[in-house]
């Protein structure tokens, strides 16, 4: 995503991931340290927001590149049949 896209992404917050790759790696990485244990809970907390968060950041990234694909696909060539998502 262009960083003019990721600056009016609605929510977008300092710290946030710049790509959805680095979002779902780092989402990725807090289910780690969650699963493997030996955590606070206020660091099981801050953990499970921060996973949230990222979470719904991966479903934004997601939606918009399901919208441009819908788009791409309705301005393809009459004879170029659809592909499946």
């Amino acid at each position: 995503m262009a960083e003019d896209d990721q600056q009016q992404r609605a929510g977008a917050r300092p710290g946030d991931p710049q790509s959805y790759e680095q979002a779902r790696d780092e989402l990725a990485d807090v289910v780690r340290r969650l699963e493997a244990g030996g955590l606070t809970l206020e660091e099981s907390l801050t953990l499970w927001e921060r996973g949230e968060r990222l979470a719904g950041l991966c479903e934004e990234w997601l939606e918009g590149a399901r919208v441009r694909l819908a788009a791409a696909m309705e301005n393809g060539a009459p004879d170029e049949s659809p592909a499946p998502f």
